[in-house]
């Protein structure tokens, strides 16, 4: 199977910046969209930023200009530097990746899996 690790939250005062990573690690043939998005207390999970294996990149209007996805195909790796940040965007930050894994016997299938998510605080 395949599994997300995350790393890298914190807690930071407002106008701060942190590096959020996610890696992924199992039975990898090929990691297509990977992406971030958070949960706040009381609100629903919404779409930070998601970027494609060629490198596109797509983000919430909330965070253009701020934050910056980015990733490293050969350690199947994502990053998400969040500059300038505001205590709007504390929240738990999950990293998301479309897989396509072994299932032995020269087989694939493609799933998504999601990290086990990381903490960002920000103080006013």
């Amino acid at each position: 199977q395949v599994q997300l690790v995350e790393s890298g939250g914190g807690l930071v005062q407002g106008g701060g910046s942190l590096r959020l990573s996610c890696a992924a690690s199992g039975r990898i043939f090929s990691i297509n969209d990977m992406g971030w998005y958070r949960q706040a207390p009381g609100k629903q999970r919404e779409l930070v930023a998601t970027t494609t294996s060629a490198g596109s990149t797509k983000y919430a209007d909330s965070v253009k200009g701020r934050f910056t996805i980015s990733r490293d195909n050969a350690k199947n790796t994502a990053y998400l530097q969040m500059n300038s940040l505001k205590p709007e965007d504390t929240a738990v930050y999950y990293c998301n990746a479309r897989v396509r894994y072994d299932i032995g016997y020269g087989l694939s299938r493609m799933n998504d899996y999601w990290g086990q998510g990381t903490q960002v605080t920000v103080s006013s």
